[in-house]
């Protein structure tokens, strides 16, 4: 067998073409999906929204697969066997620039991202990556419970850059596939009241069942003040997962006076913010974007000891020749987790 199904999203449509089955390089491992999720990223560059992605692209960055084979320079004793099942750290650095060389290398100056833009991604049958951006799968863990691994690594991370969260006052604006994430790390990490905002009620529940002290109607015409009253004061942190110009005057004023206010939603464009104000009342603005190996180490470890449950996060999936079908699903706001079953064990 020489060919295999790939996915590519196209202006207005999402199909799977037949490809040639890539050689991995020297330092690569060709690698067999079993399991690929559908992320906000690849709704929003589906529909035109994501700043970084163009169409027509190859989409799956959160992937679970088996190593198939390995390039030239794999070696016995190097993290991963063949036959062994892996997931994907779909960030690509250069390793060689001032980040990479840094320990930052999530924020690479020369970054490309497997998935997103990227010549390949793992909606397929088969890829190839750098061995290094494979990590082994733990035993414990069932193929869905770690294709959440790396959705779960980006909240895991933004609440690492937000500081010691125990007992501090949260709020969530967006009660999203991130949004939940947030909270559920959150509450594993002993936060104080956390009030979760979405305009959607089903979500607003989940936010409820997952710990929300309180959720509220982000359409509401007095969200910031509702926030502020249900925590008693301001919010010692904000985690923004919608990152639109509302959320984004929503987080300040919440935050106001003396908070953080995390950036984890990707914005589709531009928006301003009240500089005097930001200054002036000494509110933080910190951006989080991706993941470093300890927050996927992390991630791992909560879906293990089952701080995380599977059952609260994957809602549906569907075979890789219904991917369209999956995106529409994930578009529609009523589920969480979507994942798209590639192959087999």
């Amino acid at each position: 067998m020489t060919t295999m199904r790939r996915v590519v999203v196209y202006p207005g449509r999402i199909v799977v073409e037949a490809a040639d089955i890539p050689a991995p390089g020297p330092d690569e491992a060709l690698v067999r999906t079993l399991v690929a999720g559908v992320c906000g990223s690849d709704l929003h560059a589906a529909h035109g929204r994501h700043p970084f992605v163009a169409l027509p692209y190859r989409p799956g960055h959160e992937v679970v697969g088996v190593i198939e084979a390995a390039g030239s320079r794999w070696a016995p004793g190097f993290k991963w066997a063949l036959g062994q099942r892996v997931i994907v750290e779909p960030d690509l650095p250069c390793w060689t620039c001032k980040m990479c060389t840094t320990g930052r290398e999530n924020l690479c100056e020369n970054l490309q991202f497997f998935g997103c833009g990227y010549a390949q991604g793992g909606m397929a049958d088969y890829f190839t990556l750098a061995a290094n951006r494979l990590h082994p799968v733990p035993d414990a863990l069932d193929d869905n419970t770690a294709a959440l691994i790396e959705p779960l690594s980006t909240p895991v991370h933004a609440v690492r850059l937000a500081g010691d969260v125990a007992g501090r006052s949260v709020a969530i604006l967006g009660a999203g596939t991130i949004g939940l994430f947030t909270l559920a790390v959150l509450r594993a990490h002993g936060a104080g009241p956390v009030v979760s905002t979405d305009p959607n009620l089903a979500k607003r529940q989940r936010a409820e069942a997952l710990g929300a002290d309180v959720t509220i109607d982000a359409r509401a015409p007095d969200v910031t003040g509702q926030v502020r009253e249900a925590l008693g004061g301001s919010a010692d942190i904000v985690f923004d997962c919608v990152a639109v110009q509302s959320s984004v005057d929503q987080a300040i004023a919440i935050a106001d006076k003396g908070g953080t206010v995390m950036v984890v939603g990707v914005p589709a464009g531009e928006v301003s913010v009240p500089l005097p104000i930001v200054q002036d009342h000494q509110i933080r603005i910190q951006g989080s974007a991706t993941y470093l190996p300890e927050d996927y180490a992390e991630s791992a470890d909560l879906l293990g000891r089952g701080a995380i449950r599977t059952s609260d996060f994957v809602t549906v999936t569907r075979p890789l020749a219904q991917v369209a079908e999956a995106f529409d699903l994930a578009w529609s706001g009523q589920h969480v987790k979507v994942l798209v079953t590639v192959g087999e064990r």
